[in-house]
């Protein structure tokens, strides 16, 4: 799967907040998301960031 900087990303599970809608800020070796309802960012390793991520919204 091809991701890039600003893409919005429904992941398989929620968020502690609730939310499962994130956006991509940083894509390498890590990816940097931000979570749309609560506004947390985490970095997760490529390969446990693909695995999951459901869909591409945007």
């Amino acid at each position: 799967m091809d991701f890039s900087v600003g893409d919005r990303v429904e992941m398989k599970k929620l968020h502690p907040c609730g939310g499962n809608v994130f956006s991509v800020l940083r894509v390498g070796m890590d990816f940097k998301l931000k979570c749309e309802r609560c506004g947390h960012e985490v970095m997760l390793p490529r390969k446990k960031a693909e695995k999951n991520i459901r869909k591409v919204l945007e």
